[in-house]
């Protein structure tokens, strides 16, 4: 599924070398530009609102100028031949504007029909090209994407299923960000053996927090450089100094066991990276919202926005309890 840690580079000669580095620098930099362009913070709001939750117009631009859809997909499968790591740049770009799409469940689908013995090519491209969606059933109570998937793959942990028939009802979530409804399958098939998608959709949801809670410091830092009290502006003020400082570190923290978990996903990596960037994105939402004051916890700021979604998240697919469990059991 993952692709070579360097390829020749196409220059004169094949002189040098593009580490994977380099190019997820480059999709990095490639989803920064699309969501620059289109997804203001009105056209989030205008997204989440919407009847399917998340922006099709933009959705189209990501599978077709990014290939977002297709990053795990092998190329004789009609995907990108790239690897876990790929998608995980793309959701933490996304996560730091909240921007809603179905790529969480869509990747997550295309893992689990990759783990089987014959996967399902028509399937496998339709999801690769954006034109179908998919999601995976952890919780029938809360699944991402539910009600808007095409794909609906179950697991118990050891094996998948493919439901062939099912119903999805929306449901109206605390964070209005994140698309979730409760389902209920009515049929199914039998898919293959479970790649190991609890962790890898923990990694994945961990990539996103970081994104998040990076965003969350960078517009605390800005509003501190801009509103004045005093006479001066309050970023100057020793103890807010040291308190974004503190959620720097924090950030910077989480983002190193995520980084850890992308490059070697197991068990033990994937609770410690979900356990961390969810401490971490809680505690820099709240100290966000405190430093911006009373506005924070209006509608019309975003900030509340990102306070609902760390909160949607730490919770999505298991509390971090649960994780703390699985580490303990690793460890003893």
């Amino acid at each position: 599924m993952g692709r070579p840690d360097v390829a020749p580079h196409p220059g004169a000669g094949g002189a040098g070398v593009v580490t994977a580095s380099d190019e997820r620098n480059l999709l990095r930099e490639t989803v920064s530009a699309l969501v620059e362009r289109h997804a203001s913070p009105e056209a989030v709001r205008a997204a989440m609102d919407s009847e399917r939750g998340y922006d099709e117009k933009l959705w189209t631009l990501l599978c077709e100028q990014v290939g977002a859809a297709a990053l795990v997909v092998p190329e004789d499968l009609g995907g990108a031949g790239g690897a876990l790591g790929d998608a995980a740049v793309v959701l933490e770009v996304l996560a730091r504007n909240l921007v809603p799409t179905p790529l969480l469940g869509t990747t997550l689908a295309e893992l689990a029909l990759l783990a089987a013995d014959a996967p399902d090519e028509e399937v496998l491209g339709a999801l690769a090209e954006g034109a179908s969606i998919g999601t995976v059933v952890f919780d029938p109570g809360f699944v991402v994407n539910g009600d808007v998937a095409d794909v609906v793959i179950g697991t118990d942990g050891a094996t998948t299923t493919r439901a062939t028939t099912f119903d999805a009802r929306p449901l109206v979530a605390m964070d209005p960000t994140r698309r979730l409804a409760a389902v209920e399958v009515t049929a199914s098939e039998p898919l293959g053996p479970d790649p190991g998608l609890a962790d890898l959709a923990a990694i994945l949801v961990a990539a996103e927090q970081v994104g998040a809670a990076s965003r969350c410091l960078d517009l605390t830092v800005a509003y501190t450089k801009d509103r004045v009290q005093f006479g001066r502006p309050i970023g100057s003020f020793q103890a807010l100094k040291h308190r974004m400082a503190d959620m720097y570190v924090v950030v910077q923290s989480a983002r190193a066991l995520v980084d850890d978990a992308i490059a070697d996903p197991s068990p033990t990596s994937a609770a410690l990276a979900r356990v961390t960037a969810s401490e971490a994105f809680t505690a820099v939402a709240a100290e966000a919202v405190q430093m911006h004051g009373g506005i924070a916890i209006t509608w019309e700021h975003d900030m509340q926005l990102y306070f609902k979604r760390a909160h949607g998240s730490a919770q999505l697919l298991g509390p971090p309890r649960e994780h703390l469990r699985r580490l303990e059991a690793e460890l003893l």
